[in-house]
């Protein structure tokens, strides 16, 4: 059964930067596609970004568009977002998801594609 786990998070000033991780349990790692989610309390939760399996495809809401790189490392099994210029309406808990089945080139199309979510990882940016 495939687990995911998240990591990385924290407080930072606004204009600061942080990575987050995202570790896999299987030794296919390649089979998944990706993403990136987060939920501020009182809010809907919204996709951040998505990787295709091949790690070459990626897709960022327009909010982070720019400031956050998604990147897929199959050899490591690891997964990241790398968030810089942060801002005080990044703050969220942040999930990872994995899913399977896709076309190698291809992008989760909605939430309910993916199966597989970590517990999440907390980012708090100060103003």
């Amino acid at each position: 059964q495939m687990q995911v786990s998240e990591s990385g998070g924290g407080t930072v000033q606004a204009g600061g930067s942080l990575r987050l991780s995202c570790t896999a349990s299987t030794q296919y790692f390649d089979l998944y596609a990706m993403g990136w989610f987060r939920q501020a309390p009182g809010k809907e939760r919204e996709a951040v970004a998505s990787v295709s399996r091949s790690g070459g495809e990626t897709s960022y809401a327009d909010s982070v568009k720019d400031r956050f790189t998604i990147s897929k490392h199959d050899d490591l099994k690891i997964l990241y977002l790398t968030m810089n210029n942060l801002k005080p309406e990044d703050t969220a808990m942040y999930y990872c998801a994995a899913a399977r089945g896709l076309a190698f080139r291809d992008l989760p199309e909605s939430a309910s594609r993916y199966k597989f979510w970590g517990q999440g990882t907390q980012v708090t940016v100060s103003s």
